[in-house]
């Protein structure tokens, strides 16, 4: 534990965890950055169309599945990194065991609803599947090929924080701020 004068501890390199979880976490946020990349490449490709005269039926609708498979297949990753938003007000605010505790509450609290929202998303998948659902628009895509990748980045969000939790608990220390984090030596 750490009180409120000492330096802030950085997250360890747990061998068994954290190598294991690395390349899952790499390979969601590399994959949540083509998609985002994928979204702009579609964007230019009908801009440009509709200058020269053009245009593709659907393409609106896969820059929309795309940018939304970026965001979720990136969530993990950026929480992992730090580069997930996290609001601090109440947490700044206490010290030493108080702070640990909620920090544990918090924690708990986000793993339990990103689980809850991965499982939801999953069985909305299962059912898109089962029931041959797909798109209104003229593309006609099945609607499991992006919701999929809405399941598959909430489910790394609710892995992500499921380990920030197992590190909190077993270390019994605070998982370490982005800003705090580059001042360690």
């Amino acid at each position: 534990m750490q009180g409120p004068r000492e330096r802030p501890l950085a997250f360890p390199r747990d061998p068994t965890v954290r190598s294991f979880l690395d390349p899952l976490f790499k390979l969601l946020g590399g994959l949540g950055a083509f998609f985002i990349f994928a979204t702009l490449a579609v964007e230019v490709v009908n801009i440009a169309g509709r200058q020269l005269g053009f245009s593709m039926a659907g393409m609106d609708a896969y820059a929309g599945y795309f940018l939304a498979a970026g965001s979720f297949l990136a969530m993990g990753y950026a929480l992992r990194t730090g580069d997930h938003i996290r609001v601090t007000l109440i947490l700044q605010r206490l010290h030493g065991r108080a702070r640990w505790w909620m920090e544990v509450l918090c924690l708990v609290i986000a793993t339990l609803l990103s689980g809850y929202f991965a499982w939801f998303a999953a069985r909305l998948v299962w059912g898109s599947y089962s029931f041959n659902d797909v798109s209104q628009n003229v593309d006609a895509t099945p609607l499991w090929i992006p919701q999929l990748s809405m399941a598959l980045g909430l489910f790394g969000l609710a892995l992500a924080f499921a380990e920030q939790l197992v590190y909190v608990l077993r270390f019994r220390r605070l998982p370490p701020q982005p800003n705090e984090a580059a001042n360690i030596e």
